[in-house]
């Protein structure tokens, strides 16, 4: 036992970390002390409620202190005096017993990532009938709709300036988001739409960045160098980029803005109102943009094929898809959400060769892997080679 143990363990009022809990253990081989850091781990005891809620109150007055100062210096903390339901909390002080672990979010980041994976090869059939805007339109539209029936109460309760700037905010992005996106597929196979797509994964740390100071690191930048070199690979074609190329890239740039914007905002707020403001904003736009520019589809042309592919797109990769995705951001960091997201690059490729006959070169696969490395070194550091290549 050191003398640093001794001094941190003497007086449980000193505690504030794990560490300090720690060195009291260490400090204290038997007796009242040695119960009460146990109890830290878990362990159950006759006697221990007393020293165990002292040292309880003092974490939990620390990590509130703690929280309160962030919010305090925080431009967008929210101003809101209604309650946010426990389920849309995010993890910490302000997470509530109804709410879903972390893991159970990311478990539907994954599912989601599947679905929106075999999206592509639905949006590239829809698009051969129905125009960039109307689609979209049709989508958000349906979406919100149904998103203003079943959150119609939280929505009425949260009716203020602060959720529609949000909601105008949020439906800006995805919009832009989803037109360059889909755009971009018009002119390019759904295969390299997806997997060009998936890298605002790279993109979400540098857009944290310069939106709310977060860090960056070397690895960011290491990763997106690599990602750089991967996207060559797979959209430069004889050292040209094609349209539909550019425009799906610049629907990651808007795709990685929203996963920064909704991961920051999305943790004090209701992410069910916050998505239904964005899907009426995003609808909106859409219809606006297709009255303007778009031709009208012939009524012949509205096969019961096709209005079943566009109500699968508006309700299962819409309401579904984009409100679990949001919930989801506000419970798990937005490095690790866009990671997950991610998967959906090679879904997309795998049910575009599966079912519509896309042919893999060795040069895309090249610059799939390299995009792929990058994400894998974005979030992982390669740490995991550590077991295997040990330090000598």
């Amino acid at each position: 036992m050191t003398s640093v143990d001794r001094e941190r363990g003497d007086d449980i009022t000193t505690v504030k970390t794990i560490e300090d809990v720690r060195a009291m253990k260490r400090a204290h081989k038997g007796g009242t002390w040695k119960y009460a850091c146990a109890c830290r781990s878990g362990v159950r005891y006759e006697g221990e409620s007393e020293a165990w809620a002292q040292l309880k109150t003092v974490i939990e007055e620390q990590v509130a202190q703690a929280a309160a100062d962030v919010e305090e210096n925080d431009p967008f903390a929210s101003k809101d005096s209604v309650p946010v339901p426990p389920e849309d909390r995010a993890p910490g002080r302000l997470r509530g017993a109804g709410a879903r672990s972390p893991l159970f979010w990311k478990f539907m980041l994954v599912a989601m990532a599947l679905i929106w994976g075999y999206s592509f090869l639905t949006m590239k059939t829809v698009l051969d009938t129905v125009p960039t805007f109307m689609l979209l339109s049709c989508r958000f539209l349906l979406s919100a709709v149904i998103m203003f029936v079943i959150f119609r109460k939280r929505i009425k309760a949260h009716l203020n300036r602060e959720y529609l700037g949000f909601g105008v905010l949020m439906g800006c992005v995805i919009w832009s988001a989803y037109a360059a996106q889909t755009l971009g597929l018009v002119d390019t196979t759904p295969g390299k739409n997806a997997f060009l797509t998936g890298t605002y994964c790279i993109l979400v740390p540098f857009i944290a960045l310069i939106l709310f100071r977060e860090r960056i690191t070397k690895w960011h930048i290491s990763s997106a160098l690599l990602c750089l070199v991967g996207v060559g690979f797979v959209a430069l074609d004889n050292f040209s980029i094609q349209m539909g190329d550019l425009m799906t890239l610049v629907g990651a740039v808007f795709f990685a803005v929203d996963m920064a914007v909704v991961g920051h905002i999305g943790r004090t707020r209701d992410v069910s109102v916050l998505t239904s403001w964005m899907f009426l904003f995003v609808g909106l736009f859409s219809l606006a943009a297709t009255i303007a520019f778009e031709p009208r589809v012939p009524a012949e042309q509205w096969t019961p094929e096709i209005v079943g592919q566009l109500v699968f797109l508006a309700v299962v990769c819409t309401t579904i898809g984009l409100l679990l995705q949001n919930q989801a951001l506000s419970h798990v960091p937005p490095a690790t959400g866009s990671l997950l997201l991610s998967l959906e690059s090679p879904s997309g490729v795998l049910f575009s060769v599966l079912m519509a006959g896309e042919v893999l070169t060795g040069k895309l696969i090249f610059g799939f892997a390299l995009i792929f490395l990058s994400i894998v070194l974005s979030e992982t550091h390669f740490s995991f080679l550590r077991k295997w290549f040990p330090k000598k």
